[in-house]
């Protein structure tokens, strides 16, 4: 399915069309009037205006615009990094944007992974401890948690014609293998 979006300068999608609510049985995000506003009375900017949109099952999207017209802004609102001044988010039927305090921290936990820009790897673990981190802090069994991340550091390393491996710290490895155990991490 190809579908764009626009709000402001910003847009959303993954190919010309109309305004993006499909409202679909598949639907694992859904934003529904999204605003978010920075600064007080006397200067304030709008980042997000009015934003809605859906985004199906096995859906790959694509968020494009100009420096400064609320890329970033969407995605942190969406992942819960930020909040947003109204509107709602829904992730897989969970309503985000009401969540507060431990509800919120439980579904990051149990139901994100973040992938960020740069890899955030904890640079005194090795890239096997990196993706078992969220586990641990999940409190999954030890032997499980060794079973699920023998499993990754397999795939990483057959996809890999990399040198370095998943017991080398984030600063010995190669440029490639940081940016994957983030990854790793994330699909845990």
């Amino acid at each position: 399915m190809c579908k764009h979006f626009s709000a402001g300068t910003a847009s959303v999608g993954a190919a010309g069309g109309a305004r993006v609510v499909a409202g679909g049985d598949d639907v694992v995000l859904s934003v529904r009037n999204l605003e978010k506003v920075y600064g007080g009375r006397g200067a304030q900017t709008r980042a997000l205006d009015d934003v809605s949109l859906d985004v199906e099952r096995g859906e790959f999207v694509a968020i494009m615009g100009a420096s400064g017209s609320g890329k970033s802004t969407l995605l942190n609102c969406v992942s819960t990094i930020d909040s947003a001044t109204s509107g709602r988010i829904l992730v897989d039927g969970a309503d985000v944007s009401s969540m507060r305090g431990r509800d919120l921290a439980r579904f990051r936990r149990e139901r994100l992974g973040f992938v960020f820009q740069d890899s955030n790897l904890l640079d005194t673990l090795t890239a096997r401890e990196n993706v078992a981190l969220p586990l641990t802090i999940s409190r999954v069994a030890a032997g499980e948690t060794l079973s699920r991340v023998e499993g990754v550091a397999v795939a990483l390393v057959s996809r890999s014609a990399s040198t370095s491996t998943p017991t080398s710290c984030p600063a010995a490895s190669s440029s490639a293998s940081p940016r994957r155990a983030p990854s790793s991490r994330a699909r845990r």
